[in-house]
Formats: C-alpha cells, structure tokens, sequence
C-alpha cells in the first residue's frame, strides 16, 4: 500500500480478531519503522512498552474503561516518553553523524532543554506523536488495522506498568486484524478554519 493510501485508509478500530497474531518478522519490521521517525535532537524519547502478560492485559483493560481492543487486539503498546532523555549521555544520538555535526549539535543539547520543564516534556510528547503516527501508517501498509488510545486512567497505566521516574505515558495503542470496519469518517473542519495565512 503506498502512503497516501495508508494515510487515507488509517482508522481508529475498535474491534479485533483476538487469535491473530503477527509473525516475529512482522513485529521486528514494525518496530523497525517505528524507529525511522524523526525527533528533536535525535533524541528518540519514546519508550515503547509492550504488554504481552495476559492478565496485565486484562488489568489494563479495566484501566481503560473496559475497552475490548485492549485485550483482543494482536499487540498493546503502552507509549511512553522519556522526559530527561535530553540528560542521558545524549552523545550516543548522534554516534553516526559526522564528527564536525556532532560537535556542533550535541553541545547544543543541554543548553536548548536545561532549566526548561514545560519544553522538555512538549519536545518529548511531540516526539512520540510523530513516532505514534508513523507506527499507525506502518501498520496500515502493512494490512494491519490500529487504534491511538488516551481514554484511560493515565495514573493506574502509570503504576501498572512500573513508569520510572522522569516519564510520562503517552497513549496506548493497539495493532491487528481488524472484524468490524469503523464508523464513517466523522467530518473535517473547512480549509479556512483550518488554514491561516502568515497570522492569524
């Protein structure tokens, strides 16, 4: 499926065939992509924790409201973002890079974030947008269905899945073979409220 289909085809499923499951080669490949998006300084804040226990599953499920795809669909990830990521040998980024691009932008790091809460967790949660959208796009070309998740009790996902210190949960988000299609698309805004020209 080429992008422009699997940017037009992406939905939000809620139901899922609960004996499907992707083959190893599969996950590897979405996880593969997943890796691909692109992120502030390189930083690649997203941690993606991926819940395969059974009975977490269930415990997460009543965390969000019930919602069945949580436990029927082929993968849960909880999506986390590393907030301090900015902090942890941030050289490690930019080992590839030329070393005249490391020397200009890994110095850069600590003083761009240092002393700034608000913007160290909206560059972290930015990065893990763009990380969750790439996924969902994966996944569709890849004839798999997704749905993004944030109606849940973020504190109880937090605990449950043992969120260190320093992160922040994202959304959850679901991938598999879907049974039942979603509704149809709900309407988007008109262009002229969408698009502004230089100001607003």
């Amino acid at each position: 499926m080429d992008t422009f289909e699997a940017i037009r085809q992406r939905r939000a499923i809620k139901h899922f065939d609960p004996h499907h499951q992707l083959s190893p080669a599969e996950f590897e490949q979405l996880v593969d992509l997943a890796a691909q998006a692109p992120s502030s300084f390189n930083l690649q804040h997203w941690r993606i924790v991926h819940v395969k226990d059974t009975a977490l599953r269930q415990q997460l499920r009543e965390a969000a409201n019930n919602q069945a795809q949580v436990t029927e669909a082929s993968l849960l990830f909880v999506i986390t973002a590393d907030i301090d990521a900015w902090k942890k040998d941030p050289a490690r980024y930019w080992v590839n890079a030329p070393k005249a691009v490391q020397d200009i932008l890994v110095p850069w790091i600590d003083p761009f974030y240092s002393g700034k809460e608000q913007l160290q967790r909206d560059e972290a949660m930015r990065s893990v947008g763009i990380m969750l959208q790439t996924l969902m796009l994966a996944a569709k070309a890849m004839d798999y269905d997704s749905c993004p998740m944030v109606g849940f009790d973020f504190d109880r996902v937090a605990q449950l899945i043992n969120l260190p210190e320093g992160h922040a949960v994202g959304a959850m988000l679901v991938i598999g073979k879907a049974v039942k299609p979603a509704w149809p698309k709900p309407g988007y805004l008109p262009r002229q409220d969408m698009i502004i020209t230089d100001r607003f």
